[in-house]
């Protein structure tokens, strides 16, 4: 697996409480613009995958999906996420480095 600073980004960005996971948080908070970066896992679902696809570029959210479903768990030390919204500017800025 590896292990880039992205990955460990997003575990600072997890302890900081700057980031939701979990496809029906990330969903909900997409509507009131909380959301402004999602890494999808590219092992998800189709369906999963459509639904975020089109919920992110209704809302014009910039989509990542280098990740894997493993990566993105680990980095935030949860099981089985498929999806995280990063919710706070600063991280994201860091991210995007």
């Amino acid at each position: 697996m590896k292990m880039d600073k992205i990955l460990n980004n997003l575990g600072l960005c997890q302890r900081a409480n700057g980031l939701l996971s979990g496809e029906d948080n990330v969903c909900t908070e997409l509507a009131s613009g909380k959301i402004k970066y999602i890494f999808l896992a590219n092992d998800a679902s189709e369906n999963t995958k459509k639904r975020i696809r089109d919920k992110a570029s209704f809302y014009h959210i910039e989509l990542d999906e280098s990740y894997t479903s493993l990566e993105l768990s680990h980095s935030i030390g949860k099981e089985n996420r498929m999806v995280i919204g990063i919710v706070n500017q600063g991280f994201l800025k860091i991210l995007k480095k």
